[in-house]
């Protein structure tokens, strides 16, 4: 965990990668959880039977489910001690490169891009890498703003 003491120490870091992060396993019974809070219940993500003769031979996490892990990746990579409180603000772009089945393991890095002032504190720009444990490629990359108020 990288602690950033206050909004200008965050803006010196600009460039730099922070992590990775600890191996988060994807189970079946997040998926289903995730599938219930979403109403998303697509077989490729809750049917394992059917899933096994899919395309991937297992179930896969739903693609926002993957995306949804940028707030503990993050969290678990960064804070800043004074900010009072940090918010998602939004996303620029993001990729959903190769599918996380069920059983993996997941982790990500956290590339801050940039600092800018809005009212009341700054907005980060972080470049959000989520990998999948053994996989050549990325399964999500995210350029994600989140706004740190003071």
């Amino acid at each position: 965990m990288t602690e950033f003491r206050d909004f200008e120490a965050l803006r010196a870091a600009v460039g730099t990668v922070l992590g990775p992060g600890e191996w988060l396993e994807i189970d079946q019974r997040r998926i289903d959880l995730f599938a219930e809070a979403t109403g998303d219940h697509q077989w490729i993500h809750v049917d394992s039977g059917r899933a096994a003769d899919g395309p991937y031979g297992a179930t896969i996490a739903h693609g926002f489910l993957t995306l949804a892990l940028l707030a503990p990746i993050s969290q678990q990579l960064m804070s800043v001690r004074s900010a009072r409180m940090a918010i998602n603000y939004g996303l620029n772009k993001v990729r959903f490169i190769s599918p996380v089945r069920v059983g993996s393991r997941v982790r990500g890095t956290v590339r801050l891009t940039a600092v800018t002032d809005v009212p009341g504190g700054v907005q980060a720009e972080r470049t959000v890498t989520i990998t999948v444990e053994g996989a050549d490629k990325p399964a999500c990359v995210a350029e994600h703003l989140v706004r740190y108020l003071a």
